[in-house]
């Protein structure tokens, strides 16, 4: 990645967990390890006592050898970071919640317009409801496997970034 880069998703990384955190009403804790670095991930524990974590990290990203590479950031919800301690949050954690994930693809300017909604999945996939509580800020697709809806989604703005560069 290019030092601009890395300093974008340090900045955009800082940002959205300590608004996450905010927002989510539930102690979240923003440790500095996940699956292929020492970049933070946010983790708190739901009502069913399951530890949970966010990470945010660069899908594709430019650096020196190909800078023309498209900068797309990924929000992962329970899903590609790895070794998440659970023992840090005591008798009150009960193990990692393996039950959903969630990932999506935006571009680095539109990182920060999903945390509310990203906030609301979270809590209407701790009630267990199967409706968003809020429309997303901007359009997404999600990709279809085996014809069912997956847990993987895309901004179309993102996607098209990513399908111009394929070109």
């Amino acid at each position: 990645m290019t030092p601009e880069s890395i300093r974008l998703i340090s900045q955009l990384r800082s940002e959205f967990y300590s608004l996450f955190a905010t927002a989510m009403n539930v102690p979240v804790k923003i440790s500095g390890s996940s699956y292929s670095s020492n970049f933070a991930i946010a983790s708190w524990v739901d009502d069913r006592k399951r530890l949970n974590y966010v990470s945010i990290y660069a899908y594709t990203a430019p650096d020196k050898l190909i800078p023309e590479r498209p900068f797309l950031l990924r929000v992962a919800i329970n899903k590609s970071a790895g070794r998440v301690g659970t023992a840090k949050w005591g008798k009150e954690c009960q193990g990692l919640n393996e039950s959903w994930y969630f990932e999506l693809t935006v571009l680095p300017e539109e990182i920060l317009d999903f945390l509310p909604w990203i906030v609301s999945l979270v809590k209407v996939n701790e009630k267990g409801s199967p409706s968003f509580v809020q429309e997303p800020p901007h359009a997404f697709d999600f990709n279809l496997s085996k014809g069912r809806l997956s847990n993987d989604a895309w901004t179309q703005s993102a996607l098209q970034v990513a399908d111009l560069a394929r070109v």
